[in-house]
């Protein structure tokens, strides 16, 4: 009697994961559309500090590299030291500007309820929304801080502007009249996406030069965007997003401009939903903050002193990186090093650091695929300078057609290829 009911159970359990398979295969789960990484105050003293609201709206536009008819929110407070408290939170379709298409408007609720107060150190997703939203199409997202707060979970170069009203609850208005407007985001991490179960999401995972810094902002000219409208002009392949991580001023091993990359990938890559790809353009500025100008950060702070690194060191983190992502299922994708001779922290030492990095990363073997953003935008009589067509003025960042290059070397195969699978642990 007990064999019967052992093989029964056996069976039944069977069946239910064999329906469970196929209800996968045709389902949809939720995938991570736009995000961006936040982070604490930048420690600059040519960046001005982190507001306080009190009493405000907040408008902040983003644009979804995919589209879907249901989203969701995903707000953070990690590095806050106190609740942040959200008195109401909107989401619709941006018009112009700050203004918004009235019927699109809804109200973001977080488990049934209208405010929120977010721990610090924690995120907090809203409530899903019906909602159609197009590939490329912005979008508003508007939060009440009814008492002080300080901004201090922040992205602070936005590719868009974020419109600040004077005093009171403006989240449900189809305009934010009066408003001032600065080019950060705040306590915003991600937009995600209701979609078909192949749909799926890559992470470009980097520094100033991913974050998009250079060209007019607003353009969406950085070359993770470029990347994302490339992948959208595919015919009949499944849509990928292209989510952008840079953070202005990153750096793999230490902190400083955002804590490190080796510190930040759980909550800005491995906890994203839907990611299969990770691009990483990371370590220049390991390379270079050796040689930066005694002004650059706050005077006392002394947050970014000489700090040896070699190249051994940059590319054992780099293997952190990789095998961190691969027990995700994640694939990972190696991007050189852009030149940057000329630029205010050039030294001849820290282009050959760089030269090592870059040739690892070609010959190494240890990612899943190489897109050599070196060779798509260097001088070729000077190879360690950018062709000057292709840098936005200070030898480092590039220019909209820098950009454009580098997403032109991707092989968007390689991602396509993925797309809708993950891989599986070990090489």
């Amino acid at each position: 009697m007990r064999t019967t009911v052992v093989a029964l159970l056996t069976f039944l359990v069977a069946g239910l994961s064999t329906a469970g398979a196929g209800n996968s295969k045709r389902g949809r789960h939720w995938v991570s559309a736009w995000s961006a990484a936040v982070h604490s105050p930048l420690p600059f003293s040519d960046v001005p500090p982190s507001p306080t609201f009190d009493n405000q709206t907040i408008r902040m536009i983003v644009r979804p590299t995919i589209g879907g008819s249901r989203l969701r929110i995903r707000f953070s407070n990690e590095f806050g030291a106190s609740p942040a408290a959200i008195g109401a939170a909107r989401v619709a379709i941006v018009s112009r500007g700050p203004r918004i298409v009235p019927e699109s408007d809804r109200v973001l609720t977080f488990s049934g309820k209208s405010s929120i107060s977010i721990p610090p150190g924690a995120p907090m997703l809203s409530d899903p929304v019906d909602l159609g939203v197009s590939p490329f199409t912005e979008i508003a997202i508007s939060i009440y801080l009814p008492r002080k707060t300080l901004a201090s979970s922040t992205h602070f170069w936005a590719q868009h502007e974020t419109y600040i009203s004077g005093p009171g609850d403006l989240t449900a208005g189809t305009d934010l009249p009066d408003a001032t407007s600065n080019a950060s985001w705040y306590w915003l991490a991600d937009v995600e996406i209701w979609a078909p179960v192949e749909t799926a999401a890559t992470v470009a995972f980097g520094d100033s030069i991913t974050n998009g810094e250079g060209p007019k902002q607003g353009g969406y000219q950085d070359w993770p965007d470029v990347l994302a409208s490339r992948l959208a002009d595919g015919r009949g392949s499944p849509q990928l997003a292209v989510l952008n991580e840079g953070i202005s001023g990153n750096r793999i091993l230490q902190d400083g401009a955002g804590v490190s990359a080796l510190a930040r990938l759980d909550r800005d890559v491995l906890a994203q939903p839907g990611v299969i790809n990770l691009i990483v353009l990371e370590g220049i500025n390991d390379i270079g903050w050796l040689h930066l100008p005694v002004n650059a950060p706050k005077p006392n702070e002394n947050l970014f002193a000489p700090q040896t690194v070699s190249a051994q060191e940059l590319i054992a983190g780099l293997h952190q990186i990789i095998n961190r992502a691969h027990e995700h299922g994640i694939r990972v994708f190696g991007a050189t090093l852009t030149p940057y001779e000329g630029a205010d922290y050039y030294s001849a030492d820290g282009e050959s650091i760089r030269q090592a990095v870059n040739q690892w990363i070609r010959t190494g073997g240890a990612f899943d695929g190489v897109f050599d953003f070196d060779v798509a935008v260097r001088d070729t009589n000077h190879p360690a300078r950018f062709r000057d067509d292709y840098q936005s003025g200070d030898h480092l960042h590039p220019s909209a057609a820098g950009y454009k290059a580098m997403a032109d070397a991707v092989d968007i195969s390689a991602l396509q290829n993925s797309s809708g699978r993950r891989r599986t642990n070990g090489r």
